[in-house]
């Protein structure tokens, strides 16, 4: 083997743990891509003869990149929070990255992403952590790092890195409960979700409606796209009922590993892309994405976008 192609190889190996790593942390594609060809950098510049673990230290240095991103964009949100406060605007949820598989067939590229995925109502509220607080609760809730390797890197004790991963735990818990993971069972919520939606029938929609359901939209700030949050299973049935139109256009899809869809319009251009949680055989929460400009960028051709 060529030796100088060999530390190369080694990193590759590790490339698709570090992508998934990258992304729980960010809800960014793009972003996690940029964190892995960072690590890739690093790596290639340091001397790692010595290091008996590289899965490890190569996932301890993409979690340092990832957790200086993410206090760029608490900074940089922080300010918009402050003018958006003085015009009397109100905080708006961020809808991350979906990822995006055919229901019948999973792209293979994917499939590491997609394993043991995080729903997208959960990347959701990992969005109101603390850049220390998501970086503890995805290394050690999600891929097992000990609390010990990742204070280090947080400037945290053992016990007190402990502390902020069980914080964030409760708050998780708390507003992401962990969806049926029946994937069978979801798509039925699903079906019959749009089957209600269709006839614009409100009774059947509350029957598969959780009466505390949130659904999410992100459309963009823009003027003509503002992002919404609505509560209640009346107010989100009554939404769902004024744009039944588009019922026909939904096309089965795995988001993040669960039961959701793409709708695209008769044009061929996508709509928006919806994400579901269903618990207990009712939907608690739904997650919207449509910006016209996020959705450009991601590739559905596999749903004749």
């Amino acid at each position: 083997m060529d030796e100088k192609a060999l530390p190369a190889e080694l990193f590759e190996a590790h490339r698709s743990h570090l992508r998934a790593v990258a992304y729980r942390m960010l809800g960014s594609i793009s972003e996690a891509e940029d964190a892995v060809q960072d690590t890739w950098l690093r790596y290639d510049r340091t001397d790692t003869a010595d290091v008996e673990n590289l899965g490890g230290w190569l996932t301890t240095v993409a979690g340092r990149i990832c957790l200086n991103q993410l206090r760029s964009r608490a900074r940089r949100r922080e300010e918009s929070f402050e003018s958006r406060a003085e015009a009397g605007v109100a905080e708006v949820p961020r809808i991350p990255d979906p990822l995006i598989g055919r229901a019948d067939a999973v792209d293979p590229e994917q499939e590491v992403l997609l394993a043991d995925s995080v729903g997208l109502a959960l990347m959701v509220v990992m969005e109101s952590l603390s850049p220390a607080e998501r970086v503890a609760f995805v290394l050690h809730d999600l891929f097992a790092v000990p609390f010990d390797e990742i204070a280090p890197l947080i400037e945290k004790t053992g016990a007190a890195t402990r502390q902020l991963a069980g914080r964030a735990r409760r708050k998780v818990q708390g507003q992401a409960p962990a969806p049926d993971r029946d994937l069978a069972r979801q798509r039925v919520a699903v079906d019959a979700f749009f089957a209600a939606t269709r006839d614009g029938d409100l009774d059947a929609l509350l029957a598969v409606l959780a009466p505390d359901v949130v659904l999410r939209a992100d459309g963009s700030a823009g003027r003509d796209r503002r992002p919404v949050v609505l509560n209640g299973a009346r107010t989100v049935a009554g939404q769902a009922v004024m744009f039944r139109s588009l019922s026909p256009y939904a096309r089965p899809a795995l988001v993040n590993g669960a039961a959701g869809v793409v709708v695209v319009g008769a044009n061929g251009r996508p709509v928006s892309i919806m994400a579901f949680t269903v618990v207990g055989g009712t939907i608690t929460a739904i997650d919207v994405l449509s910006d016209p400009e996020r959705l450009a960028v991601l590739d559905l051709a596999a749903f004749g976008a």
